[in-house]
């Protein structure tokens, strides 16, 4: 390979460089970018191992010209190569709010082995400053290598933002100062977000794009109310992300496990960490993201709850001859349990003692009037005394396989036997359910939604939340420590699954 990834990033103080040593003149850090003034001047000098295998060579200069007051600015700019001009004069666009990427084709005979200089210079008629935010240089046949590997190595992954926001389509509306926009969304992969979207409980939705080096983002923002507004951002911070990111901000971090659904079952991914914050009253429900690499995902927030497992069920009464039994209350299939009466009891067996918040009820495949309409639950520690924990009367099922979740009224004691007393149905001489299941406590916030890699199709994507480290262990990284290591065992244990059934074949011949 001719020369290494090259290139020089001032969207940071110092500035990051590969490949690259920088002087200046007349030039001066400014935060997102490096300000020159007049005559000012930028030199880079990089190594080239051998130039015979680069037949040409792309460079991206992003820049721009700074406003002069209300006017468009003015500050061209020269690109020099070993001291012969690329180009001369040229008059980088002025007056906007977001850098240009300047792409300029660089012979491969102007490069040379060993060190080679590159200036881009200001010209000394500017009149407003030449703002520079990056540059690049690839061979022409591996354009973009240097970026991608810039963002590869740029672990600033929380990032603050200044925001304005104006009244949309009204030509005398000004930008006026908004909340901070504070965000990080990591799924451990180093890619920097090309867009974000978001809603809040509150109804309000924010959708914006950023700049490539993540200097400046614009977008648009609709209030609860329905106003809508346009939306824009200077970066003001940005830093790796720590255990401490959490008490930056009135919102909540959210750290998952989370797991991808491809090939007809669910495979342990990496964790997920998910931090909005815009100021808003109201905790965010829904994020979208794409991220510089063409990877795009949706999660939709939600209360977690805790599975309770099901280990046995008898009931008073079960067809048996067409197999229409009470067993088939804890399975996912569309068969159903049918007792010959009016009334029936369920006595159900749970894996360990459990506090139970919500049952879900799901309606059989027929013959609406044989639904269940009354009935109490009961726990019970022994089997023997019964508590009454939930009653209902009066109740309907709208469809055939209708799930209906019912929550109890009050935080019950952790039971391993509960009862369903069905007291009456809607009409018939027999009673059925599809399935019958428990769940316990809300643990936090869980996520649904999908995840797509550039040019795949999508597939699904879900979380459940991190467990908080406990307070004993004085491990500040113990979540992610955990988190790697159950995605290592699953890993391991998919590949012995696998092994296993390689092994069983093999048998066989």
């Amino acid at each position: 390979m001719g020369f290494e990834v090259t290139y020089a990033d001032f969207s940071a103080d110092p500035a990051r460089l590969a490949n690259t040593k920088v002087a200046r003149q007349r030039a001066q850090s400014a935060g997102s970018h490096l300000a020159l003034d007049a005559g000012g001047s930028v030199t880079l000098r990089f190594e080239v191992a051998d130039p015979e295998d680069v037949e040409q060579a792309t460079l991206t200069v992003t820049a721009l010209v700074s406003k002069l007051g209300s006017s468009l600015g003015y500050a061209p700019m020269d690109v020099l190569l070993q001291g012969e001009p690329l180009v001369t004069d040229l008059t980088v666009p002025g007056g906007g709010d977001l850098p240009q990427d300047n792409v300029f084709a660089v012979p491969g005979h102007l490069l040379k082995p060993g060190t080679n200089t590159l200036e881009i210079r200001s010209s000394g008629k500017a009149r407003s400053m030449l703002w520079l935010y990056r540059i690049t240089l690839d061979p022409v046949r591996e354009r973009g290598r240097s970026e991608r590997a810039r963002t590869a190595e740029a672990h600033d992954s929380v990032f603050s933002y200044r925001t304005e926001r104006r009244l949309a389509h009204s030509a005398s509306a000004s930008w006026q100062s908004a909340p901070r926009l504070l965000f990080h969304l990591d799924r451990d992969e180093h890619s920097l977000p090309a867009q974000l979207g978001w809603r809040t409980a509150d109804g309000a939705e924010s959708a914006v794009s950023f700049q490539s080096n993540m200097s400046d983002f614009h977008g648009c923002y609709r209030a609860p109310d329905g106003t809508a507004y346009e939306y824009r951002g200077r970066l003001g911070d940005r830093w790796p992300f720590s255990e401490e990111t959490e008490n930056l901000s009135a919102s909540t971090l959210h750290r998952f496990h989370t797991e991808e659904g491809w090939g007809g079952r669910w495979h342990i991914s990496r964790e997920l960490r998910l931090l909005v914050d815009d100021g808003a009253a109201a905790p965010v429900e829904r994020v979208t993201w794409r991220d510089q690499r063409g990877n795009s995902g949706v999660a939709v927030l939600h209360t977690a709850t805790t599975d309770v497992a099901v280990t046995g069920v008898t009931a008073s009464d079960e067809y048996r001859e067409n197999g229409e039994v009470a067993g088939n209350l804890l399975d996912d299939h569309r068969t159903k349990w049918l007792a010959g009466d009016d009334t029936a009891r369920l006595d159900f067996t749970l894996a360990g003692p459990a506090a139970v918040a919500s049952y879900s009820l799901t309606s059989a495949n027929d013959f609406p009037d044989r639904d269940p309409r009354d009935w109490t639950l009961y726990g019970s520690e022994d089997g023997k005394a019964w508590t009454p924990l939930d009653s209902r009367a009066g109740e309907t099922f709208a469809g055939r396989y209708e799930t209906r979740e019912f929550f109890l009224r009050a935080t019950a004691p952790a039971y391993r036997r509960f009862r369903l007393d069905i007291t009456r149905n809607c009409g018939s001489d027999g009673t059925q359910l599809a399935q019958v299941s428990f769940a316990g406590a809300p643990t936090g916030q869980a996520f649904t939604g999908y995840y797509q890699r550039c040019n795949e199709g999508p597939i699904g994507y879900r979380g459940t939340p991190v467990t908080a480290p406990s307070s004993s262990t004085g491990l500040p990284g113990a979540p992610r420590v955990a988190s790697e290591l159950e995605t290592a065992v699953a890993s391991l244990a998919e590949t012995a699954q696998t092994l296993a059934a390689l092994a069983a074949q093999l048998r066989k011949h």
